[in-house]
């Protein structure tokens, strides 16, 4: 409960007002049947009188079912309004925290949720909350007050007549256990399976491209189709607890109704009860029966917001595995950018025996480029996302200008190091956006200094609209090799002390490739660069080069040391020079 009172404190105006108009409005309720019963009553009495102090008797009584009316009217509008107000801004603030909470995940915590649970969080099930806590402050004053009131008006009048709801109250009291009881779970099966078409739908629409060349829309559809009717089956079963309690309390309240009228009547023939208080009753009567099914209500919508409520709560209380609470040099930035790699050991799943990287021990000075080169599976990009800590090891250190990584500050951490990604990615707006991700403040020149750099420029000037050419969402309207270079010049306006190159130029041709490189010995000249390939003419110029096998380092030195040292560096090598002979003279 804690948890949520945050949520309620900067808004506690509106928690508090938004009931109290309902007050307002239950009072003028419980009021208008009696004001109406003591007219029938006094016209009964007066019946063949024309008294003036008659008329004006009814006159003033209806004058004051006006001014209840009016201050009914200006309370339900108040409680609509404040509910809504509190309701927003909790859902507001909520939906705020829990994004917050998901951009400080590592790659592990979110892998966990998947991405199409997140969003379902993030979206559904917040406004499954907003909605209960507007109808909860509606009704939880509302109905228990109304239930209240009309109960003791019931009693004033006819205690006998009051009994017939002792019938009425435990079989609905039976139906709001069975409505927790069996609707919780059932509303959280439902809410993981908005999550899983989340997910297809999400998948889909992001490789749409892949979709359409391996002509697969017939496959997508039927996965869609599946997801869809899981989603509607689970669905259903929810719904059904709601359908199947809806008739049966309207069957409570009609049975209750008849008999009520069947013993007042009698009552009213016999002289027992007055026909004013009989019609009073009756209201009174409804005004009960309504307030239990607004309590049911609330409980329904109370087993859906719980589910939901629960889902948040797991994404608020994941433990986050990659934290900088007990770093020791928060302050300090990278200055020089040496990197060392300290008998380093990994894994992606914790228990698992095989190591992804195993005994990693190697040092890049500062200034120095360095290739890592090796096969698929290798543990190439593992290895240089240890550097930012996107993962953290799980034996052995590494240390940045002599500190282990993770005695930084996350932030300052991540901000010395430029980082291009094996899937480059661009966000939608225009091109001179995206390139400041890697400085907001900078320059125009800049800002050209560094497309030329990465061989952007040629290609964005003869963009309609240069700079300010909108990029789709992903990078849909431009080339793999264009966007490679733009995620360089991105990554270059940064102006970071180390650069690392996910195998960034694997799109674009090696004379391009050539020139980027030889871009880096002047706009880099200082920075620490460290740059994955598949092509060794990429990393041959480099100071060294590390050659990596099943996560374990098989060579390290200059391309001519290797060659001669390294087997599988020389296989690599070899390979590629024969079969660049076969492209040459095919």
């Amino acid at each position: 409960m804690k948890k949520w009172l945050k949520y309620v404190k900067p808004y506690t105006k509106y928690f508090i007002l938004g009931p109290l108009c309902m007050i307002v409005e239950v009072v003028g309720e419980v009021a208008m049947p009696k004001l109406y019963s003591m007219i029938v009553g006094h016209a009964e009495k007066h019946l063949s009188a024309q008294a003036d102090g008659s008329v004006l008797y009814v006159t003033g009584i209806a004058l004051l079912m006006v001014l209840t009316a009016l201050l009914m009217m200006a309370g339900g509008i108040g409680g609509a309004y404040f509910g809504a107000k509190a309701a927003v801004n909790f859902a507001s603030d909520l939906r705020l925290d829990v994004y917050k909470r998901v951009q400080d995940f590592s790659f592990a915590n979110i892998d966990k949720f998947q991405t199409g649970s997140l969003i379902t969080r993030l979206t559904n099930d917040v406004t499954q909350l907003q909605n209960f806590v507007n109808m909860l402050l509606r009704m939880f004053l509302r109905a228990p007050g109304m239930l209240i009131g009309a109960l003791i008006m019931c009693i004033s009048l006819s205690p006998k007549l009051a009994l017939v709801l002792a019938a009425a109250i435990p079989v609905l009291a039976v139906l709001l256990f069975f409505i927790v009881k069996v609707g919780f779970p059932r509303f959280g099966v439902m809410q993981t399976k908005i999550d899983a078409l989340n997910n297809t739908v999400g998948e889909n629409l992001t490789n749409m491209r892949v979709v359409k060349s391996f002509v697969r829309e017939d496959f997508e559809n039927e996965k869609f189709h599946k997801a869809n009717n899981n989603l509607k089956e689970a669905g259903l079963r929810a719904m059904n607890v709601m359908i199947f309690t809806q008739p049966i309390m309207m069957l409570v309240m009609n049975l209750t109704s008849l008999a009520v009228i069947y013993f007042g009547g009698n009552m009213v023939i016999g002289g027992s009860l007055a026909i004013q208080d009989f019609s009073a009753l009756l209201t009174y009567i409804m005004q009960i029966l309504m307030s239990l099914m607004m309590i049911t209500m609330l409980f329904m919508i109370s087993s859906r917001a719980l589910a939901s409520s629960r889902r948040i709560t797991e994404v608020l209380e994941e433990k986050i595995d990659l934290n900088d609470t007990n770093a020791a040099h928060k302050d300090k930035k990278v200055e020089k950018g040496e990197v060392e790699f300290k008998n380093v050991g990994f894994r992606y799943y914790k228990n698992s025996p095989d190591e992804v990287l195993s005994k990693i021990s190697f040092t890049i000075h500062a200034g120095e480029t360095l290739g890592i080169i090796g096969g698929t599976g290798s543990g190439k990009t593992t290895l240089v996302s240890l550097i930012p800590r996107l993962y953290d090891t799980d034996e052995g250190e590494i240390l940045i200008d002599g500190v282990n990584v993770k005695d930084y500050d996350m932030h300052t951490l991540r901000d010395g190091i430029g980082m291009v990604l094996q899937k480059n990615l661009l966000f939608a707006g225009t091109v001179e956006e995206n390139l400041r991700w890697g400085d907001e403040n900078a320059s125009e020149a800049e800002l050209r200094e560094a497309a030329q750099s990465s061989q952007a420029d040629g290609f964005v000037q003869s963009f309609s609209g240069g700079y300010a050419h909108e990029i789709e969402r992903g990078g849909a309207n431009v080339s793999g090799g264009q966007k490679q270079r733009l995620c360089i010049a991105r990554a270059l306006l940064k102006k970071p002390k180390i650069l690392i190159l996910d195998d960034s130029t694997s799109a674009v041709d090696t004379a391009t490739e050539a020139k980027i490189r030889e871009a880096f010995k002047t706009s880099l000249k200082d920075s620490t660069k460290i740059i994955i390939a598949q092509r060794i003419s990429s990393v041959q110029d480099a100071d060294r080069i590390l050659v990596l096998e099943d996560g374990r380092i098989a060579g390290l030195g200059r391309h001519d040391e290797l060659l001669q040292s390294c087997e599988e560096y020389r296989e690599i090598y070899t390979l590629q020079i024969e079969s660049k002979g076969v492209e040459e003279n095919g």
